[in-house]
């Protein structure tokens, strides 16, 4: 299982996120958009998410820290 997340390094949820993966031993790529607006516009955009983190597990987008937070209760994260 690889992670994808495009995050700001600020942002508390984009934070949970990351350790949410981490506790699960889930390995993951972060794409940090500070300062990176009109790329992370079209991200959104193509992701039709409006917020950060956004989140994809194997190349699938599954959403923000709130689903990613659901997969993990659900056993969804661990292998």
């Amino acid at each position: 299982m690889q992670a994808t997340l495009y995050t700001w390094t600020t942002c508390p949820f984009c934070v949970r996120a990351k350790h949410v993966l981490e506790s699960h031993n889930v390995e993951y790529t972060e794409h940090a958009m500070d300062g990176k607006n009109a790329e992370l516009n079209e991200i959104k955009s193509q992701y039709n998410h409006y917020s950060v983190p956004i989140v994809l597990i194997d190349d699938k987008f599954i959403g923000g820290c709130d689903e990613l937070e659901a997969l993990a209760r659900q056993g969804a994260l661990s292998s």
